[in-house]
């Protein structure tokens, strides 16, 4: 009985009948083109055509400063790639999700112990920030990022991530080829190669902060062979196709020799 009411009402429903709200947009939407149409006991329910979803805030014209507190920065998300190397148009769903941008807003830093601590990077530096942190924005007509610092995983002023600088406690590695054979000598194919975790440290933060606003310098340092957890971090390929890892120094589990 339950299901036939929820059945009768699905399908009473139309494009018609959703509420406008015009004070939440985005400044990204995944366009779905169709809902192919369902069926319950011989009802057909209506299918749904260019339904838009909405994926940021946007921050009306009238507000014309946007000022981060505490530890928190504003970040203006860089372009993605709508071309592959080669010249090839990407369609919207094959391009990635950007995950650098430049520091357009800096709060006023954060207290710890008796210290007080700045934030560590400047307007107008380019970051390279993890895949899910922050919160979208539109400001000004772009979009932005609003996230903590410690969300930054390095400083990137150029195209190539082996020239990322960590900050805090993160760690870029290069990640040690996967083995192309067996121990018998069977050649593996892609999919059955198993994911390394083992790689070379490229370069290390200055370290994470103490109880008192202090740099505990990392136990790691660039040029160690390091074993670090399988799926910790963020990948990325380098531009001459080799797969670096970034993550924190505590993910990194043993020094290899």
């Amino acid at each position: 009985m339950a299901a036939a009411q929820l059945t009768s009402a699905a399908s009473s429903i139309s494009t018609k009948g959703f509420v406008s709200f015009d004070g939440l947009r985005a400044s990204k939407a995944v366009n779905v083109s169709s809902f192919s149409p369902l069926k319950q006991n011989g009802l057909s329910l209506r299918s749904f055509r260019g339904l838009v979803v909405k994926a940021a805030t946007t921050v009306a014209p009238k507000y014309t400063s946007l000022k981060p507190l505490g530890d928190r920065v504003l970040v203006k998300i860089k372009t993605a790639e709508e071309k592959t190397s080669g010249g090839i148009l990407l369609p919207t769903t094959a391009q990635s999700k950007s995950q650098g941008g430049e520091v357009v807003a800096v709060g006023e830093g954060r207290t710890v112990g008796s210290n007080k601590v700045d934030i560590s990077v400047k307007t107008g530096t380019q970051v390279v920030y993890s895949k899910y942190a922050g919160t979208e924005v539109e400001f000004n007509g772009e979009n932005h990022l609003i996230l903590k610092e410690d969300d930054i995983v390095g400083i990137l002023d150029t195209d190539d991530i082996k020239d990322m600088q960590p900050l805090n406690d993160r760690v870029l590695i290069k990640v040690a080829e996967a083995e192309e054979k067996t121990a018998g000598g069977l050649y593996l194919t892609d999919a059955s190669k198993e994911k390394p975790s083992i790689g070379t440290v490229v370069a290390v933060g200055p370290g994470s902060l103490d109880e008192e606003g202090n740099r505990k310098p990392l136990s790691v340092a660039a040029g160690n062979t390091v074993l670090y957890s399988k799926y910790a971090g963020n990948d990325f390929k380098g531009s001459d196709g080799s797969n670096y890892i970034a993550l924190r120094a505590s993910d990194v589990m043993a020094v290899l020799s």
